[in-house]
């Protein structure tokens, strides 16, 4: 049965923080995402900006992943293993390795395996120089792929994630990542579920120490710095649904794993799942100025799903934000507004709306009307 909800247009500017009186967490930074829809259960600063550490290394698979899809690359090609990469990332540099040895070579599927398993910085350099030529170059490549799937608040400086003052990302940008991977490379994502790798006889864990804990954890990725703290990208197909979660700013690695774990947990089981909205249904509308059309409808990416705290449907309402009037050219699918759904007045989920269709600019009579509401009525 569709959950019916009051809709309140309004205009705003930046995310707020989600307000679940019934969960918190110590982490400084956390995102709690649905994976299909891609609607935030639950956020703490998840747009600030943080020092990704060795979760940056999800965009360097990122990278690797579509150079595998184009065939401009292959799991079977052997890449070198430079003198930079075993000095900068190898057992001597006292970060996470695979312990390449100098001058060999190493088969690019063992490499994805190391970074994903071993967090190997020595194996994220090898791939990086193998694709691109030098880490700099890499890097590049990471910066467009993460501009064109949305990671707006991220910058990339090398493939390891090792700290470097001009990268960074967001909790956001990281679950929204992670969500590209699965997405994307299904094909790929058992590499992240597996307990353990060996290389060069020597037997490392998997550094994402949920996955054997038993609550349906198959990825993604940790980082730790001493700057930035523990944190880790993570997801569950536990229940109904896959989860993806990210934690960020933790004192240790136990703490980091009870804090993820405690987070899928609250929202595998806190919650129950509506049809607000089919896919294609038009939301709400947003007015344009100057466009050839003086509104635009407003869609989810597919089915808006909602996941509710349990018995709260009488306390539901919704308001959908946005910057506005929004300027032409609008194009269809273009991200332009975000529904926000409260209960009892605390903000419980939100979820992005796009463009339904395109909205060119408007002829010259459309442009005077609407510049005359301006003035009437206040727009921008």
């Amino acid at each position: 049965m569709r959950l019916l909800l009051a809709l309140l247009i309004a205009f705003a500017s930046a995310y707020p923080a989600l307000a679940q009186a019934n969960f918190e967490t110590n982490a400084r930074f956390a995102v709690l995402m649905d994976y299909e829809s891609g609607t935030v259960i639950f956020q703490k600063d998840a747009d600030a900006q943080l020092e990704p550490a060795s979760m940056a290394k999800l965009m360097t698979l990122a990278v690797v992943f579509n150079e595998v899809r184009s065939g401009r690359v292959h799991l079977n090609d052997e890449f070198f293993v430079s003198e930079h990469a075993w000095r900068t990332g190898g057992a001597s540099s006292g970060g996470s390795t695979m312990f390449a040895d100098l001058n060999s070579k190493i088969r690019v599927e063992d490499l994805v395996r190391s970074v994903i398993i071993q967090s190997g910085n020595d194996a994220a350099i090898i791939l990086a120089e193998g694709i691109a030529g030098t880490e700099g170059s890499f890097a590049a490549m990471m910066n467009e792929l993460a501009r064109n799937i949305g990671l707006d608040g991220s910058h990339f400086m090398n493939p390891t994630g090792l700290p470097d003052p001009d990268q960074y990302s967001t909790a956001r940008d990281l679950a929204d990542l992670g969500r590209y991977l699965i997405r994307e490379f299904p094909e790929y994502y058992h590499y992240f579920s597996e307990p353990e790798m060996e290389w060069n006889g020597i037997k490392q864990a998997n550094r994402n120490s949920l996955i054997e804990v038993g609550i349906g954890v198959d990825g993604l990725k940790t980082g730790h710095t001493e700057a930035a703290g523990y944190g880790a990208v993570i997801s569950t197909a536990q229940g109904d649904r896959r989860l993806v979660a990210v934690v960020h700013g933790l004192g240790s690695m136990r703490e980091r794993a009870e804090e993820g774990r405690k987070l899928l947990t609250w929202g595998s089981r806190a919650f129950e799942r509506f049809e607000a909205y089919p896919d294609g249904a038009v939301v709400a509308y947003a007015d344009v100025y100057g466009g050839e059309s003086g509104n635009v409808g407003l869609v989810g990416n597919g089915e808006i799903a909602l996941y509710l705290p349990r018995g709260s449907r009488d306390c539901l309402s919704a308001s959908v934000h946005y910057v506005g009037p929004l300027l032409p050219p609008v194009a269809a699918g273009q991200q332009v507004a975000e529904l926000r759904v409260f209960c009892n007045d605390q903000l419980v989920q939100s979820a992005p709306l796009y463009a339904a269709e395109d909205v060119p600019q408007g002829d010259l009579v459309r442009r005077a009307t609407d510049a005359l509401k301006q003035l009437a009525l206040g727009w921008l």
